[in-house]
């Protein structure tokens, strides 16, 4: 009997140690096995989550792990015209996949991430300064254009927040929003998956498609060791921790003082607002999660 089980989504292992009996990973036989491209990436220079200054810890609960690379990845796509998928890559720094492609013009190597469905040979599109429209345009996965010639309801990710800025919205593993609206000047609509609804300038770019790996939330490692080689440090609960250091922390036992989930800080951790600044292009705020 194998000791590794592929049901076409997951790789799972059979349990000869206790620590591979819940480990479940995403299939990843469709990417490449070698090495990134070389000039395309740059060195991580890692903190440990420490002020580079005062060496104070800023970012709790990182440290350690693999050495990394960070992949340059085009998140504006000013390079118009058709380029080819050369093949689908793994980025440790993201969990959404990359993709390489080659411009059919210049030749010229840029990594972008990965749609949903995209393929090894498939032509992919950048509209990304298109003025007035002379022809029929590719609404293919994968490619950019501005939103206001993508039509209404189109599945999108990649979403930059201004004519010429780069992609901010819907980046990661799984993720993708909604046009719900849009025309030739103003703004338009979109629907994110948090269920907030927001304003876009509809000169601002956005890619086909949704964002590829979205098995990757049901991915689950197994054991404490693979989340330190990833950079990850151990959490302690809050009320195992002394009062000083916790809002949840001291009293004899298990006690929480009849507070509801914080932050060490003391701002809600569990479904409460935390947002002070209402941002005017919100046109409706996402749903509050309710307390059973």
């Amino acid at each position: 009997m194998a000791v590794v089980r592929k049901d076409g989504q997951f790789k799972t292992w059979k349990p000869i140690t206790p620590g591979l009996r819940h480990r479940r990973m995403v299939v990843r036989d469709h990417l490449h096995k070698g090495k990134p491209i070389r000039a395309l990436t740059v060195a991580k220079r890692r903190t440990g989550g420490r002020c580079r200054n005062t060496g104070r810890i800023t970012c709790r609960h990182r440290g350690g792990g693999f050495k990394r690379r960070i992949r340059l990845v085009d998140f504006n796509r000013f390079k118009a015209g058709a380029s080819q998928v050369v093949r689908l890559e793994y980025d440790p720094g993201r969990t959404a996949h990359i993709a390489l492609l080659k411009h059919l013009t210049t030749n010229e190597l840029s990594y972008i991430v990965a749609p949903e469905g995209l393929q090894q040979g498939m032509i992919v599109r950048s509209y990304r300064f298109l003025h007035n429209i002379t022809r029929q345009l590719d609404l293919s996965i994968g490619t950019c254009m501005p939103l206001k010639y993508i039509p209404m309801g189109t599945v999108i990710h990649c979403i930059s927040l201004s004519h010429d800025g780069k992609a901010a919205l819907c980046r990661a593993a799984g993720t993708s929003a909604r046009l719900l609206a849009t025309g030739q000047t103003g703004h338009a609509l979109l629907k994110l998956q948090s269920g907030e609804i927001r304003k876009i300038p509809v000169e601002a770019c956005a890619t086909i498609g949704s964002v590829c790996n979205a098995n990757h939330k049901h991915e689950q490692y197994g054991t404490a060791g693979a989340r330190r080689r990833r950079g990850w440090r151990p959490r302690v609960r809050g009320v195992a921790q002394n009062v000083c250091d916790h809002p949840l922390g001291g009293g004899r036992g298990k006690s929480k003082s009849n507070r509801i989930p914080v932050s060490p800080w003391g701002k809600p951790s569990k479904g409460g607002r935390t947002r002070t600044h209402i941002n005017p292009l919100v046109v409706k705020r996402y749903p509050t999660k309710t307390r059973r």
